[in-house]
């Protein structure tokens, strides 16, 4: 049996057409916060923001620029929807190399990447879980 890599779960990212109109949505139903406002990150094609929940964040997520992954997304989902989920994990490379040991794809180089909360991240194909784009991250200092 292999060692399990996960750990918790960090956030669920939502593609949507406009952040803006999402946080009014989560704030005006349901009385979320906005726990860090909405920035860029160009290199990933995101503008991203985050919801507070008690256990959890969501990650709201809006294609920024032409070239981002997420209008891809948009054009099957065209009012967004579950785009991702993200687990922490003890260290980002190990767990890499794990998925690729167990026959995984990791997308884009396989090289982690800087994430949203300013920690490495890497994603595994959802054709290896069950249909669920699965992304990984280094286990921020702070939750």
């Amino acid at each position: 049996m292999s060692a399990q890599l996960i750990g918790r779960l960090n956030h669920v990212g939502v593609a949507t057409p406009s952040i803006d109109d999402a946080v009014a949505m989560y704030r005006d139903l349901f009385g979320a916060t906005v726990s860090k406002a909405k920035f860029a990150l160009p290199e990933q094609g995101v503008w991203v923001c985050f919801i507070d929940l008690p256990n959890s964040q969501i990650e709201l997520i809006e294609p920024y620029g032409d070239a981002s992954p997420v209008w891809s997304f948009l054009k099957k989902n065209p009012s967004g929807g579950q785009h991702h989920i993200c687990f922490e994990v003890d260290d980002i490379v190990a767990a890499r190399d794990a998925m690729r040991d167990r026959g995984a794809t990791v997308l884009g180089t396989g090289e982690p990447r800087m994430g949203a909360h300013g920690v490495p991240v890497i994603f595994v194909h959802p054709k290896n879980t069950g249909g669920v784009l699965v992304e990984l991250m280094a286990k921020p200092e702070a939750h």
